[in-house]
């Protein structure tokens, strides 16, 4: 069986809360899901807004091997086909297929609607039959199916036989609130196939009871031939069937050969590139794709992929383009460290019990609030700073921060914060001379940026090329928020210089101190790959 893959991203998926796609966005998605192997791929309404129109009319000229779909609803109750303005939409949308939804639960036609039911049946005809005669593939997205199912069977099978009888070549059953169990779905298809033998059904789960991905796979089992999903599983409330999930559970837990495998190599870097694009964080604990998918924290368990990748990972990472990951922390043990260390490049030398004694360290340090999880660049120091011979690039030996709150000189009534720090700078001598010690200071926004801004003046003297730095992210997190505003806090830094990018942490009862600490970090570990001549 022939299982089809049907995105929705750049309609269902862009109702998310959060997500605004621009034409240009939409583009690169479709040309991404295009390269990934999906079949047919649903661009909106064509009509819907002024984005939408321009995306119909600019994908023309793009070059898909994955079938362009116009979507769009049946009839207004009362209306000819022939005169409907959403119909004649779809008609001039310039694709080959059009998708159009209907209600297939008698409460929505009731109250929703406000129709009646032969009305709501005839809607449902009557589209399907001019959308056909107008030379256009024609799915029917039964809205609602499923629950109205379990309200009126007879009725819920009538409203996809008057799609089926007027010639669609597909019906999808649509969980379109998401509360479906898996056992009910597939009962419901079971009838559905008897009452339809020969007609081509699609699934379109939501995930809000979190079944839509379980729900989809368990229907192309139960011989359903179309999945309709989104990446990441974006979509309205808790969001739809992940296409992620749903394309590697079909190749690679149902042997469906869905894409091929150089497509599936590139899953994770679609997901990301998708992420991007919407401009959203990617969640680190999405299946197979995410940052944290096949990360190991616990002792056994690195000590178990180290011996046998296997034995905590239910695939091999690559397949998908993803990689395994060995975290750092106080429940890791010394071989889960050794390998780590070995996979950033420093403590070749460290011996069983070198490890043991950094393992202990890093236990002290995340006593004290630091994480090395998402900080590589504090644990590569941490490392180093335990080697015979270190040498720090530099230490901040004094500092003062003042802040003041006065009147803005224009009369306004909000009021302007000015920040300034005064620093002492000590550089030391890589080549056996004397220490420099530089005092500088520099205002700005805030204390924090202030004190970044005063260190790298008097940095940048010896390290010129430290202005090239930027701050890509920074992040505070509190540790005990019982403590109110005495509380520890953690700052993570992501930092790059357009050749590395690299993560340090900072931990302290001040946050200023927290966020000093880790900008420490971040400019030793920069140092380190640009001595001074």
């Amino acid at each position: 069986m022939t299982v089809e893959l049907y995105d929705t991203t750049l309609r269902d998926g862009a109702q998310m809360e959060g997500i605004s796609l621009s034409v240009e966005d939409k583009l690169r998605i479709a040309r991404r899901l295009d390269e990934l192997g999906v079949h047919y791929i649903e661009g909106g309404f064509p009509s819907a807004n002024p984005k939408d129109v321009e995306f119909f009319d600019r994908i023309r000229d793009v070059k898909l091997n994955a079938k362009l779909v116009a979507f769009g609803s049946t009839r207004r109750a009362g209306a000819e086909p022939a005169q409907d303005a959403t119909l004649n939409v779809l008609v001039n949308a310039g694709t080959e297929f059009v998708t159009i939804v209907g209600k297939a639960h008698d409460l929505h036609v009731r109250e929703v609607l406000a129709t009646t039911y032969d009305e709501n049946l005839a809607m449902i005809g009557d589209s399907v039959r001019f959308l056909k005669s107008q030379g256009k593939g024609v799915f029917f997205d039964a809205e609602h199916f499923f629950d109205g199912f379990v309200s009126d069977r007879d009725y819920a099978l009538a409203c996809l036989g008057a799609a089926v009888n007027n010639g669609a070549d597909g019906v999808v059953l649509c969980d379109t609130n998401g509360g479906t169990i898996t056992s009910a779905l597939l009962e419901t298809i079971a009838i559905v196939q008897k009452t339809f033998p020969n007609v081509g059904l699609g699934i379109h789960c939501h995930n809000d009871a979190e079944v839509a991905v379980a729900n989809s796979l368990a229907a192309v089992q139960a011989g359903v031939r179309q999945v309709q999903a989104c990446i990441n599983g974006y979509g309205e409330r808790c969001g739809n069937a992940n296409l992620g999930s749903v394309i590697a559970g079909l190749k690679l837990k149902l042997d469906h050969d869905i894409v091929s495998d150089d497509q599936l190599s590139h899953l994770t870097e679609v997901s990301r590139f998708v992420s991007e694009v919407a401009n959203l964080v990617p969640w680190p604990q999405m299946p197979y794709v995410g940052a944290s998918a096949f990360a190991h924290k616990a002792g056994y368990h690195t000590d178990g992929v180290l011996k046998v990748e296997s034995a905590y990972q239910h695939i091999d990472p690559s397949i998908v383009g993803n990689q395994r990951r060995l975290l750092v922390s106080e429940l890791g043990g010394s071989r889960g460290l050794l390998d780590k260390v070995s996979e950033l490049g420093v403590g070749a030398t460290l011996t069983r019990d070198d490890a043991r004694r950094l393992t202990e360290k890093v236990k002290e340090m995340e006593a004290r609030g630091y994480q090395y999880e998402g900080a590589d660049g504090s644990l590569e120091l941490l490392v180093r700073r335990s080697l015979p011979g270190y040498q720090r690039p530099f230490n901040l030996d004094d500092f003062w921060v003042v802040e003041r709150r006065r009147a803005r000189e224009d009369g306004s009534e909000t009021q302007e914060m000015q920040a300034e720090a005064m620093v002492k700078v000590r550089v030391f001598a890589q080549d056996g001379g004397d220490d420099r010690v530089i005092q500088t200071a520099a205002d700005g926004n805030g204390p924090v940026n202030a004190l970044d801004a005063a260190v790298r003046k008097a940095l940048g003297e010896f390290y010129p090329a430290i202005f090239e730095i930027r701050l890509v992210d920074y992040k505070v997190r509190i540790i005990d928020s019982t403590a109110g505003t005495g509380a520890s806090v953690r700052v993570l830094i992501d930092c790059s210089d357009g050749e590395y990018s690299w993560q340090t942490v900072g931990a302290s009862t001040d946050i200023i101190e927290a966020s000093w600490l880790a900008l420490a970090d971040a400019y030793q570990w920069w140092m380190l790959r640009h001595p001074v001549d």
